[in-house]
């Protein structure tokens, strides 16, 4: 991905070093990496070896984009497998990076990173796809008249790309959490307990009985908790003993009233 750029640039640039301007590499001079000719492509036409030795971070930066990362489609690569083609793109060439990739993931070997070769990579196992191609790699150097000369530091590259390529393929990806569920256990109520509330709530069975015969109307008590019942029920039949100790008081008001009105 492209916010893999940066990182896998710095990795790159290890590689480079400095100033080199040895009779058998074929690039001829180089700083940190970018030729003289690619210098003059990118930055300065006119561009002298002196201005080369001068570059900037940021034309660096802006030369690696341009000329590597972006031709080889570094921005839609999988993790891992960008730093891995985009190496490979420095030391070797675009064309032949993407070629070689191409040949791994089942693509037509065009040179040119599009949709199809895209999706053939992100369907392969990334690692694998790391691991062929750092392998191809290896082969191709070493088929090279000047691996004598270079092998060395070219095996200690590969190497390296391999191990830090694997590191980002395997890290989490930001775009994607994962979400965890969890199984909440509900609290299991013993046996005993249950049957002892359900003898010390034998009062709710009287009400509801009341209830269904229409001598109250607590029908609306059903869902409650059994303590909150047995607290009302406590209310109800204390009115009910106080009814039946005035009843006397009642009867003979309601006989007092009869009378006066006949």
């Amino acid at each position: 991905m492209d916010r893999n750029f940066q990182r896998a640039l710095s990795l790159v640039l290890k590689h480079e070093g400095g100033w080199a301007d040895h009779a058998s590499d074929p690039g001829g001079a180089t700083m940190r990496g970018v030729t003289l000719a690619t210098f003059r492509r990118y930055v300065k036409p006119n561009a002298t070896k002196d201005d080369l030795r001068k570059i900037t971070d940021e034309q660096i930066a802006a030369v690696y984009r341009r000329h590597y990362w972006d031709a080889v489609a570094g921005a839609e690569l999988p993790d891992g497998i960008d730093y891995a083609v985009f190496d490979f793109a420095v030391n070797s060439g675009p064309a032949r990076a993407a070629k070689y990739l191409q040949a791994i993931v089942g693509a037509t070997t065009d040179g040119k990173i599009g949709p199809a070769t895209l999706a053939a990579t992100r369907a392969m196992f990334h690692a694998d796809v790391i691991h062929k191609l750092c392998d191809s790699r290896m082969a191709f150097l070493k088929r090279l008249s000047t691996w004598a000369t270079f092998g060395k530091g070219w095996t200690s590259r590969v190497t390296d790309v391999r191990r830090h390529a694997l590191e980002l393929a395997a890290r989490p990806t930001p775009e994607r959490p994962s979400v965890i569920e969890k199984n909440i256990e509900k609290p299991v109520v013993p046996a005993s307990v249950d049957q002892e509330v359900k003898q010390k709530t034998g009062l709710w069975s009287w009400i509801t009985g009341l209830s269904s015969s229409g001598a109250l109307g607590l029908g609306w008590l059903a869902g409650m908790d059994w303590q909150a019942v047995v607290a009302i029920g406590g209310v109800v039949l204390a009115f009910l003993v106080v009814i039946f100790l005035m009843r006397r008081q009642i009867i003979a008001g309601v006989k007092e009233i009869r009378e006066e009105l006949a």
